[in-house]
């Protein structure tokens, strides 16, 4: 795993410095669905600190065996708002809030234990209709309704390509989700920040880096096919 984990690390620093970015300014979020929590601890000893989860009991269960060790841990899933209780209280960043409903129901939890919530909006850049995500074109009404909300801090979007054989063509559907940050940022909204932009996984996170991301959400790379 230190190897897989180790070429990892090389390709996004090799990507960033081709486009003339700072390595440092992507960050790897070890996608850990369906990994045991040993498994999860042997990936923290060979370097990744932060991981993303996609299921609340799942994600739940884990992080209970593994507290204590100073992980940060980011949910990278489609999200109920009957869950939103749980989010809060597991994550530090929630990469999928999709709605002003679920919005809602993160911030009347966070309230509840006195938190400011990190969130990212999620954007369906490619109008997949099987896709989560907010239109692209609902983002500035989303966002600015979401910025009076007290406990939740956006931080940034994300977004799914479509998948492509060829990671290239993934790019226009990244450089799609750079444009519309670089425009909300250019808002000034308060209590809003478009410091990340969470896209790429294993077949395309090179592209991903060259349009700007700054979170890139990596599990087969790391740790194998999935057991599903």
């Amino acid at each position: 795993m230190e190897e897989g984990i180790n070429n990892i690390k090389e390709r996004i620093k090799k990507a960033a410095m081709e486009c003339g970015r700072k390595p440092e300014d992507v960050t790897l979020v070890a996608v850990s669905k369906t990994i045991s929590a040993g498994k999860i601890k042997e990936a923290f000893d060979c370097g990744c600190n932060i991981f993303g989860e996609n299921y609340i009991q799942e994600a739940g269960k884990k992080i209970k065996e593994l507290v204590g060790i100073p992980i940060s841990w980011h949910f990278i899933g489609h999200l109920q708002s009957n869950k939103a209780k749980y989010a809060v209280k597991f994550f530090d960043l929630i990469h999928s809030v999709d709605s002003i409903k679920l919005a809602k129901a993160l911030n009347k939890e966070a309230a509840k234990v006195n938190k400011v919530q990190n969130v990212l909006i999620q954007i369906n850049i490619s109008g997949e209709v099987a896709k989560s995500g907010a239109e692209a074109g609902e983002a500035e009404s989303i966002i600015k309704e979401i910025s009076g909300l007290e406990n939740l801090s956006i931080r940034g979007l994300m977004t799914m390509p479509p998948f492509f054989d060829n990671p290239e063509k993934a790019a226009p559907c990244f450089n799609g989700l750079y444009r519309l940050s670089r425009g909300i940022e250019k808002l000034d909204i308060k209590n809003i920040s478009m410091k990340h932009l969470s896209m790429g996984m294993t077949g395309d996170f090179e592209t991903a880096i060259k349009c700007g991301a700054t979170l890139v959400r990596i599990g087969t790379a790391i740790f194998g096919a999935r057991n599903v």
